[in-house]
């Protein structure tokens, strides 16, 4: 029988973060985020639970290609925009929007042949210091490109650094409101942090990634069920050896975690070639048969254990939930793990290991 871990994605859960989303931007259109393969979920996975998007955003020219060869129709923006010529001709081809936020971009544009101009969404560094014209070089840039008749509408948008904490975004909404105030076209600046929690900001489009995925952008000062958000992947292993130990036995590579009093622990079929991270340390959250319990030593490439002592139903073939949602509809929220490996629930959803098999519900 194949090696018993595996990994789900819920559809349902997925159309339900989607609406969620939505009714905190009534008045908004919703892009999907879809890069990194729909945040390790997979884009031909995830398509049927966010198909319910105005548009998909991702990051690169095949994941545009899959989402139209899945029947997409609709909008589809590359986030990072195009790295070279020949990339504006597929965006011709697909149909794609896209972002500029460098005058390399817009060389690229006014250098590309074609009969049908393009929609561009021009990108302002606010703050974040990342993709983008600063705000005193935002207008010529507009100037430049609204010139091009390689363009059509052009869209304005930014990116917020801090919408999931202090010191808030307020700072960023008034660059970019006064370096586009009588500039015509849509705007779009709040990502799920915002979105969710500065409701305000919404305008003609937001951009929802992790919020899509069940994963609160601004945890841990709020968890996922604050924002109603449902797991979207489930990753569920089974115990595969069950030990006894007394007092003073030792669990895994170093030793470095010895039993104070006897226990009973249960070896379980996932490690860090799975993607589980490595660097969870002793005491992790899991959920066996759907109740609480926690991991115990190192986690292995393939194995780790978790604690049956106060579980005597638990044996061989015990379900093991390493996040998401249990058979018996219990949850264990994916940040709670990635709280522990000092990370975000993003990196793991990402990290998901291609050997573990992946199912749809």
């Amino acid at each position: 029988m194949p090696r018993p871990i595996q990994a789900t994605i819920h559809t349902q859960a997925l159309r339900h973060n989607l609406q969620t989303a939505r009714s905190r931007a009534p008045d908004a259109r919703a892009w999907a985020v879809v890069k990194a393969n729909a945040y390790g979920h997979g884009i031909e996975r995830a398509f049927e639970g966010l198909r319910g998007a105005d548009g998909f955003a991702l990051l690169d020219l095949d994941e545009a290609q899959r989402l139209r060869a899945l029947g997409w129709r609709g909008p589809i923006l590359l986030l990072e925009g195009v790295f070279e010529l020949r990339d504006l001709e597929m965006c011709s081809r697909l149909d794609l929007w896209h972002t500029v936020h460098n005058e390399a971009q817009i060389d690229m544009l006014a250098a590309h042949k074609t009969n049908v101009p393009q929609r561009i969404f021009l990108k302002m560094n606010s703050g974040m210091n990342r993709l983008g014209f600063r705000p005193d070089h935002f207008r010529a840039a507009w100037t430049r490109l609204n010139a091009l008749p390689q363009v059509d509408e052009i869209s304005l948008m930014t990116h917020f650094s801090d919408a999931d904490g202090a010191p808030g975004v307020a700072a960023q909404v008034a660059a970019f409101e006064a370096a586009c105030a009588d500039l015509p076209g849509e705007r779009c600046i709040s990502n799920s942090a915002a979105t969710l929690r500065h409701p305000q900001c919404a305008n003609d489009w937001v951009r929802i990634g992790i919020a899509l995925y069940g994963s609160a952008p601004d945890h841990p000062e709020n968890p996922a069920s604050h924002w109603n958000l449902q797991p979207t992947m489930s990753l569920r292993a089974q115990v595969i050896a069950v030990q006894d130990l007394l007092p003073g036995d030792t669990v895994g590579y170093g030793s470095s975690f010895v039993a104070a009093q006897a226990m009973r622990i249960g070896v379980v079929a996932c490690g860090y070639a799975d993607g589980y991270p490595r660097i969870c340390p002793s005491g992790t959250p899991v959920l066996v048969d759907g109740v609480s319990s926690h991991t115990v030593g190192r986690v292995s490439m393939d194995m780790l254990a978790v604690d049956l002592t106060a579980l005597p139903e638990a044996a061989l073939g015990s379900e093991v939930t390493l996040w998401g949602a249990a058979s018996n509809g219990a949850v264990l929220c994916i940040d709670e793990v990635a709280a522990c490996a000092n990370t975000l629930g993003y990196e793991l959803m990402c990290a998901l290991a291609q050997r573990v098999p992946v199912v749809v519900d």
